[in-house]
């Protein structure tokens, strides 16, 4: 490697929005970086995460994909069951 050419690889404070902090190593010219959304407070993660329906959008797509296979699987094993 050429020396002198790479930059200064050192620890940085992560500071997010929700008060969570950490410390990491970076490129980044400075000793704190702030976040807005990280980890701790990010709705993906906690489980918080909440679909948009935009016009319906959602409800069209699970009649039209997500209750065909589950209706017609149904419909498949009532006709295997005997009647009695």
């Amino acid at each position: 490697m050429k020396p002198e050419i790479h930059p200064e690889y050192k620890e940085v404070k992560i500071v997010c929005a929700c008060g969570s902090a950490f410390t990491t190593r970076s490129t980044v010219g400075k000793d704190q970086v702030l976040l807005e959304v990280c980890s701790v407070c990010h709705p993906f993660y906690t489980g918080k995460q909440k679909i948009v329906d935009t016009a319906g959008r959602v409800d069209r797509f699970r009649q039209k994909y997500g209750m065909k296979g589950k209706a017609q699987k149904a419909d498949d094993a009532n006709k295997e069951e005997p009647s009695k």
